[in-house]
């Protein structure tokens, strides 16, 4: 039980450390601007993450990225322009949502073709399990497996059990 708070303790502020990626010395003074940063960091993956939005993210890569769409914002770019302005310096890797394009296909369609290879596989497996079923024995075979399990019970000759 003693060790249990601290645990949960723990938990929590790990829990809660993305909300303190972004600084407040970040954050502009101005509250619909601040709003569209946000909304446009939703949308931008951390390149060094990989896995967060550069809003979640504490690496310094992702404090020059937030800065940088702070930027364009306060010289008045659009929304759109303030992502194509991210994208052109970091590629289309940048955006959580790549576009569909020729160069982006087997991000969209690679997840869907590992599962349908997957399921082949799975189909064949079974398919060749059912096809390997031995077919049932003749009375012959029948008769013959009994004789060798009945010679097999009983104990070799010279033992002396019986």
């Amino acid at each position: 039980m003693k060790l249990l708070k601290p645990i949960l303790a723990v938990c929590l502020f790990v829990m809660a450390a993305p909300a303190l990626a972004v600084e407040p010395s970040e954050m502009l003074r101005d509250p619909a601007l601040e709003a569209r940063a946000r909304d446009i960091s939703e949308h931008l993956r951390c390149v060094v993450c990989q896995n967060q939005t550069i809003d979640d993210s504490n690496a310094p890569l992702a404090h020059d990225m937030r800065l940088l769409v702070r930027e364009r914002l306060m010289a008045g770019d659009s929304d759109r322009q303030v992502i194509d302005y991210i994208v052109a310096r970091y590629g289309d890797f940048v955006l959580l949502r790549p576009p569909w394009q020729p160069d982006t296909w087997a991000l969209w369609i690679a997840p869907f073709a590992i599962f349908a290879l997957a399921l082949l596989g799975l189909f064949s497996q079974v398919r060749r399990r059912s096809e390997a079923a031995p077919p049932p024995l003749s009375a012959d075979e029948r008769r013959r497996l009994n004789q060798l399990l009945t010679n097999a019970k009983q104990p070799p000759p010279g033992t002396g059990v019986s």
